[in-house]
């Protein structure tokens, strides 16, 4: 809730209220400061001269050139303090849950990311319980990494699960956009896994005015920032779905006459989600912050303005599809890249993770060459036969969402599977380990 306070300067003249904002003449008045208008919150998104531009997160319908404006002197802010853990709030830090008020210190949102001096080189692995992420692209703590989604595609699911099996201190869920069945999966698999002392959750639902959705990822790196830097805590933030906030992005650009880019677009996109992904971190003291993102997909294209400026800023990408032969969702091996995972793999984990995990991929590549002979008409090898019957089981042992496993387990599984259809010498790992963990005759 944005309170005010006595003596505060009321403006009533208003000019060039458009859908999503207005504009007045005021002074003194500093970039994202927060505002009333009309007793309906805002905040500065243009000052030329005197001239000061506010998004109304509301919307503006109703709103009269008279109406009374009242400016806060800083930007929003959430109070941040251990009792944050557990609870459920607004775009605004308000609570949603029916608990008390949080009792903490103000902190001001959206502030500049850690000066890079300040940063470490990420060297802890973070482990999902996903096979198909920690086997193939695995995860550093202080990573930045989106999940790329078609929206008919259960990423909201694999998110939570994410959540209940990540080996962090805590996890910050910003939702935009959410569904109200969606809050409600949510809440209501966080409460029945007892998970609740470790997750926050920041919610923007439809039935709340889309521009909301832009305080989302700041509120919940501004709670990240704490619980990393101050409280030295591993912390996974979780956002979904980064589309919704582009989106959000485009509408206030667009009400405010910018000319729009690529896919209509504003041409700050790329500075505007840097700033979001910019914040995941590993500190010197051994707090960190790690940030999975959904970016949902228009019809499959990757081109599209979101994910291609996505694209630069994060360190890889998850890609998630529907694999028809087994009639689950997977973590696509191809089309998936954990640009940080040579940081840890071998070295945090098991000696055989890296021989194991190019094995398995170069495989699944001779299983999907032999699905083209077959679909082509070609006769198959004997080869071409064992190859896809192991992509069936890779599929459904290691890559598939619902796949929850240890990473040894993982890589148990994985020699299991070589053994299971390959001779030793097609399956191309070292002699020493080889030696040391075939499960074969």
């Amino acid at each position: 809730m944005v309170k005010t306070k006595a003596f505060q300067k009321i403006y009533t003249k208003l000019s060039q209220i458009t859908k999503a904002t207005c504009t007045l003449e005021a002074s003194g008045i500093g970039y994202e400061e927060m505002a009333l208008v009309d007793g309906r919150p805002a905040q500065v998104v243009k000052i030329f001269k005197n001239m000061v531009t506010l998004q109304i997160f509301p919307g503006t319908e109703g709103i009269s050139t008279n109406a009374e404006v009242i400016f806060l002197g800083r930007p929003p802010v959430i109070k941040v303090s251990e009792s944050l853990a557990g609870r459920f709030f607004s775009a605004y830090g308000d609570p949603i849950d029916g608990g008390p008020e949080i009792d903490g210190e103000e902190r001001e949102i959206g502030g500049p990311s850690l000066n890079p001096v300040r940063r470490k080189q990420p060297s802890e692995l973070i482990a999902t319980g996903i096979a198909g992420i920690d086997l193939n692209n695995t995860l550093v703590t202080g990573q930045k990494i989106p999940f790329f989604a078609d929206p008919d595609q259960p990423y909201n699911q694999v998110l939570a699960e994410v959540a209940l099996r990540a080996d962090a201190d805590k996890i910050i869920l910003g939702g935009m956009g959410l569904s109200n069945d969606d809050f409600l999966f949510f809440k209501d698999k966080f409460t029945n896994a007892g998970a609740l002392d470790k997750i926050i959750s920041f919610i923007n639902t439809t039935e709340n005015p889309p521009v909301e959705r832009l305080l989302v990822p700041d509120m919940a790196l501004t709670a990240a920032e704490f619980f990393a830097a101050e409280k030295n805590e591993k912390v996974l933030v979780l956002l979904t779905d980064m589309t919704l906030y582009a989106d959000a992005l485009a509408i206030v650009s667009n009400k405010m006459d910018q000319i729009p880019s690529k896919d209509s677009m504003p041409g700050s996109l790329y500075s505007d989600l840097a700033k979001v992904y910019e914040k995941a971190a590993q500190f010197p003291e051994g707090g960190s912050i790690t940030i999975i993102a959904v970016t949902t997909l228009n019809e499959g294209d990757i081109t599209h303005a979101i994910p291609d400026n996505t694209g630069y800023i994060t360190e890889g990408q998850l890609f998630l599809r529907r694999d028809t032969d087994v009639g689950k969702v997977i973590v696509d091996p191809f089309r998936s890249l954990s640009r940080l995972k040579q940081l840890v793999i071998g070295k945090k984990t098991r000696e055989d993770h890296p021989q194991v995990m190019n094995a398995g991929v170069r495989l699944f590549a001779d299983a999907m060459n032999s699905r083209t002979k077959k679909e082509n008409g070609f006769d198959l090898t004997e080869y071409d036969e064992r190859c896809l019957a192991f992509a069936l089981d890779y599929s459904r042992e290691i890559l598939a969402i619902d796949v929850n496993v240890s990473v040894d387990e993982m890589l148990d599984t994985g020699w299991k599977l070589f053994a299971r259809h390959f001779k030793r010498h097609e399956v191309g790992i070292r002699d020493d380990l080889m030696n040391k963990y075939w499960k074969g005759e």
